[in-house]
């Protein structure tokens, strides 16, 4: 596996990203189309599934911050990404390690749909 580059405030930005997906914390959700046009109760257990995901790897969390899973669930493969904006949601946060200058956009998506 190559190289990756250690952030020193990755462990901060994991505990944020995991205290917004498990709804303790406030942060924006995206659900797209494809997820959307699931059935409902797939739906619901996606969201669930999001919320409670721990699965984190060197392989799928290679910079330690939680900020993408993988769910397979009746036959589908769903992503789900953390996005960090500025508070205005006009570019990227400045610090994703501080919540007063960022704003948490957590995407739920058909693999297919990235």
């Amino acid at each position: 596996m190559g190289e990756t580059t250690t952030n020193p405030h990755a462990a901060k930005i994991a505990a944020l990203n995991d205290r917004a997906r498990q709804r303790v914390d406030p942060c924006r959700w995206v659900i797209t189309q494809g997820v959307l046009a699931c059935d409902p109760i797939t739906v619901a257990e996606l969201l669930i599934a999001v919320e409670d995901f721990d699965s984190f790897t060197e392989d799928n969390d290679p910079y330690a911050e939680h900020d993408f899973g993988v769910i397979k669930l009746h036959g589908n493969t769903f992503f789900w990404k953390f996005d960090c904006y500025d508070v205005d949601l006009l570019m990227h946060s400045p610090d994703p390690s501080d919540p007063t200058v960022t704003t948490r956009v957590l995407t739920v998506m058909l693999a297919d749909e990235y």
